[in-house]
């Protein structure tokens, strides 16, 4: 056999990417669960354009909603994170088998509206901000964004790509790298932190019920929960909790510490964005912000260039994890109420309901950018609808959490039910004030 530089430099290639891709497994980044990608999906572009307007409408005085939404968004996702480890089901599943059907039919339809709407918004804010940065047309790039996401999903097993998702989190410090290219008054930041001045009407009711609605979102809950099965099966030898215990100590402490870092990860990156916008856009007298690209674009001016770059990008890198994440959820959603097979560690002939579930939803988000709907429409629509479904389906998992007959010996501490019950409560007032007119 002759030998020639392809045939001799190949296998060695083969065998450095190996290597690489062992080493890249051990890294810490790797052992991460699902609470820190669930955290930065909750930044999703439609979340950025919300906590941007709160920044340039209200200045500083918005800051104080981060603080409060922390434990309670962070106590609904460690509730969500347990039931899916302790039961080996996701969160559709066990409202399967517990609570009538016409409470999973309801929360399962209304889910997949809202994040076919939300996954709409995200992907044109995709579009607009990639068109900032690299002047291709929105609607190619929308379309490029939306068929990698979902060849990404349905093509490469999770395993193998999640780690790079893991990557992509680091795309949330551009918000606090912004703050560095700014005059930021740290004393009055931290005075309406704790004290702010605003008159409660209803302008501003409407944008507090934006930013908790953003914030504790129904389709995080279903990932979350799903994810931690789908993390139990990729083990060897694991099983739920519920049947063998040995592992619990050391699984629901890595629970509560990957749920409650992910969560502060997220509250803190949004704060960085009401922040942001509050000591650039508000200070200019800019004050009314449509789309998280809108926000980008109004910071070049005021914050130069480097600035508007890191915005942007950030934008990106979000919405490459937000929107897996809402056609995920989707997914995982409705095969476990159908009964079908599910997990995206399954390839696409074996949970062909499945990943039609993600194909459907991703693309009919890529249709309604050419239809009459506007992006922000969808977003306004996604927003009530799970300004609707959150609340009850929030019952729900505090009901679930606390049940021995599906938890077993672990359900949720009395804290964190306590903590839920608050969130309910919040979730709930704002969704009647979303409906009162005036």
């Amino acid at each position: 056999m002759k030998l020639t530089n392809d045939n001799v430099i190949a296998p060695i290639r083969g065998q450095g990417f190996r290597i690489l891709w062992e080493r890249l497994k051990e890294h810490p980044l790797a052992r991460i669960g699902p609470g820190l990608i669930t955290g930065v999906a909750d930044d999703d572009p439609s979340g950025i354009a919300t906590y941007s307007q709160a920044g340039a409408q209200f200045g500083l005085n918005m800051l104080w909603t981060m603080p409060l939404a922390f434990p309670l968004m962070a106590a609904i996702q460690s509730m969500c994170g347990r039931i899916g480890r302790v039961t080996g089901k996701g969160l559709a599943a066990n409202i399967k088998t517990t609570f009538p059907p016409a409470v999973l039919l309801v929360v399962v339809s209304l889910l997949l509206i809202a994040n076919i709407l939300n996954i709409a918004a995200d992907v044109a804010a995709m579009g607009e901000v990639a068109e900032l940065v690299t002047g291709f047309d929105r609607h190619l790039m929308t379309a490029f964004f939306v068929f990698g996401t979902l060849l990404l999903q349905v093509f490469i097993p999770y395993h193998r790509y999640v780690f790079f998702l893991k990557w992509l989190t680091f795309s949330l410090l551009a918000y606090a790298i912004v703050l560095f290219t700014v005059h930021v008054p740290w004393a009055e930041v931290a005075t309406r932190t704790v004290w702010p001045k605003f008159q409660f009407n209803s302008t501003t009711a409407a944008v507090i019920v934006g930013i908790f609605g953003t914030t504790i979102s129904p389709y995080l809950f279903f990932w979350q929960a799903s994810e931690e099965v789908e993390d139990m099966l990729a083990q060897r030898d694991a099983v739920p909790l519920v049947l063998d215990g040995h592992a619990a100590v050391d699984e629901l402490r890595r629970i509560r510490w990957d749920t409650w870092s992910g969560m502060l990860y997220s509250d803190i990156t949004a704060y960085f964005i009401i922040l942001a916008t509050a000591v650039t856009l508000n200070v200019a007298g800019v004050r009314d912000i449509d789309t998280a690209a809108q926000a980008a674009s109004a910071l070049r001016p005021l914050a130069g260039d480097f600035a508007y770059t890191v915005f942007a990008l950030g934008i990106l890198g979000v919405g490459l994890i937000g929107v897996p994440v809402l056609a995920g959820s989707a997914g995982y959603a409705l095969s476990e109420a159908m009964g079908w097979k599910s997990g995206l560690e399954r390839k696409a002939s074996d949970a062909c309901g499945f990943y039609g579930v993600i194909a459907v939803s991703v693309l009919a988000g890529l249709v309604i950018q050419y239809s009459p709907i506007s992006p922000m429409k969808a977003l306004f629509w996604s927003a009530v609808i799970n300004g609707v479904v959150a609340v009850p389906l929030m019952v729900v998992i505090i009901v679930l959490a606390s049940m021995k007959s599906v938890m077993g010996e672990f359900t949720a501490s009395r804290l964190i039910i306590a903590l839920g019950w608050i969130a309910t409560a919040v979730m709930g007032a704002a969704a009647v004030r979303m409906f009162i007119p005036g």
